[in-house]
């Protein structure tokens, strides 16, 4: 199942449960637990409830994708992508470095094009 269209696939689910899980972790923090010490409890059980689920979701999705990409299943890395979508706005940075240094390779080589470490300027 290594085809390309696989690793496209994989590649996009990540990117989306990326996004989605930090956005939901960034209302949780941001807004529904200022919520909660105002005295308003629904917010955060409810966005709680459903940044957990996003979140198991997300790491089923993310470690699919490292293995598509071939990062070490124990590496530091791995680790780091699987553990961001528990501090807020983590996800981002870490779903920008993955894709500048482990996805765009990969979707290069699938494509069968050579890619350099460094940009051309123009």
């Amino acid at each position: 199942m290594n085809s390309p269209e696989a690793l496209r696939l994989s590649v996009r689910a990540y990117r989306f449960m990326a996004y989605l899980t930090g956005t939901m972790l960034m209302i949780l923090c941001f807004v529904c637990i200022p919520l909660q010490i105002a005295g308003h409890k629904e917010p955060v059980e409810i966005v709680g409830t459903l940044h957990g689920i996003l979140y198991m979701i997300y790491i089923v999705v993310a470690f699919t994708m490292t293995r598509f990409v071939r990062m070490k299943v124990a590496s530091p890395g791995t680790v780091i992508v699987l553990a961001a979508g528990t501090i807020p706005v983590l996800t981002f940075v870490v779903e920008r470095w993955v894709r500048r240094k482990y996805i765009n390779p990969a979707l290069a080589q699938a494509a069968g094009t050579v890619t350099s470490e460094q940009p051309v300027l123009r």
